[in-house]
C-alpha cells in the first residue's frame, strides 16, 4: 500500500493482515506498476522525481531510479517496448524506450491541465489519457509519439479502462456520479455512447479477471461498483469507506483490497457478502495497492 503523504510503502502480511514494515520511497508515491519481467514493483514517487524498484515476492528495496520528471501515473505497453508516464503537475505525458531495465526518454507531449491516468491497448498502438482539470481525453499514437485526439469529457475524468478487444472505453468522472462509455475501436477519436451511473466520485478501475467485469471506486459515494462491461450496467455494489481510491483484487476472486484515502486505512471487502471484512491501518493518504496474489490482468 502506498501512502502518499508519508512517502513510504506499508507492507502488510496477507495472512495475519498486519503491517509488517515500511519502505522510504520519495515524496508522493501515488501509483506503481508490475515490470513486464514480473522481477519489480515499481513505485512512481511523482513529488521526488524517481521510481522505486521493489522485489514483488520478497518486499525488499531493489534500487531507486531518478530524474524521470513527476512520474503520477505509469504504465508499460504490453510488447514490453514502452513505458509511459503522466506528469500530473508539469502537464505533459513521458514516453520512454524500455529495454528491460533501465527507460530512456523518447519523446515528451505536452498535453494540456493535469494528465492523470493512462491506458495503452493491447497491441501497443495507441495511448489514452485522462485530464483531470481540462476535462477531455487525449489519444496518443505510438507509433509516431504524436497527440492525435482530444475529446471534451464530464468533470475531473480520472482513471481509464479499455475492453479486452479495444472496441469500448470507460472513464470514471470523480467529478460527477458515474463513468462515461466511448467507442474507440481502432483507435479512432473516441465517440460517446452513454454514461453509467455508479456514485459520486468515480473513480479507479481495476478489472474483475473474469473477461466481464470492471470495479470502479466512488470516491465520495464510498462504494465501489461492479460493472458488466459487456451489458454496460452496474450489477453489484459494495461499501468501501472513507474515500476508497485504488484497488487489486484477490486471485481467487473472492476479496477486494482497496485504500480508504481519508482514513489511513487497507479496506478489505468480501465479494460474496458484500461486506467488510477487516481494515488494516497504514499511513497518511493510502492510494495505490497491489498483491502479487491477485486475479489475471485486463
Amino acid at each position: 500500500m502506498l501512502n502518499s503523504l508519508d512517502g513510504n510503502v506499508s507492507i502488510i502480511d496477507p495472512i495475519t493482515w498486519l503491517e509488517i514494515k515500511r519502505i522510504p520511497t520519495g515524496r508522493e508515491p501515488h501509483h506503481l506498476y508490475l515490470t513486464p519481467d514480473e522481477k519489480s514493483v515499481i513505485v512512481a514517487n511523482a513529488g521526488a522525481d524517481s521510481l522505486t524498484f521493489i522485489d514483488p515476492r520478497t518486499a525488499e528495496e531493489q534500487r531507486t531510479l531518478r530524474g524521470i520528471l513527476d512520474p503520477y501515473h505509469l504504465r508499460f505497453s504490453p510488447d514490453m517496448k514502452w513505458f509511459v508516464t503522466a506528469a500530473n503537475r508539469l502537464n505533459h505525458i513521458d514516453i520512454y524506450s524500455w529495454d528491460g531495465t533501465t527507460p530512456t526518454l523518447v519523446k515528451r507531449i505536452a498535453t494540456g491541465r493535469t494528465p492523470s491516468h493512462l491506458w495503452i491497448d493491447s497491441k501497443s498502438t495507441t495511448i489514452w489519457s485522462s485530464m483531470q482539470d481540462s476535462d477531455e481525453l487525449v489519444v496518443i499514437d505510438l507509433a509516431t509519439q504524436t497527440l492525435k485526439y482530444r475529446v471534451k469529457t464530464g468533470a475531473m475524468p480520472a482513471d481509464v479502462f479499455v475492453t479486452p478487444d479495444d472496441k469500448t472505453l470507460l472513464l470514471g468522472l470523480t467529478g460527477g456520479d458515474g463513468v462515461e462509455v466511448y467507442d474507440v475501436a481502432g483507435g479512432k477519436e473516441p465517440v460517446l455512447l452513454s454514461k453509467i451511473l455508479t456514485g459520486k466520485g468515480a473513480h479507479a478501475f481495476r478489472s474483475a479477471g473474469d473477461g466481464q467485469h470492471v470495479y470502479v471506486s466512488n470516491r465520495v459515494a464510498n462504494t465501489i461498483s461492479r460493472i458488466n462491461y459487456r451489458t454496460l450496467a452496474v450489477d453489484a455494489t459494495f461499501p468501501a469507506p472513507s474515500g476508497p481510491d485504488c484497488m487489486d483484487i484477490s486471485a481467487d476472486g473472492k476479496l477486494i483490497m482497496v485504500g480508504s484515502r481519508w482514513a489511513r486505512k487497507l479496506t478489505v471487502i468480501d465479494i460474496a457478502s458484500q461486506k467488510i471484512l477487516r481494515q488494516v491501518n497504514v499511513g497518511k493518504s493510502p492510494h495505490g495497492v497491489w498483491t502479487l496474489d491477485h486475479v489475471a490482468r485486463q
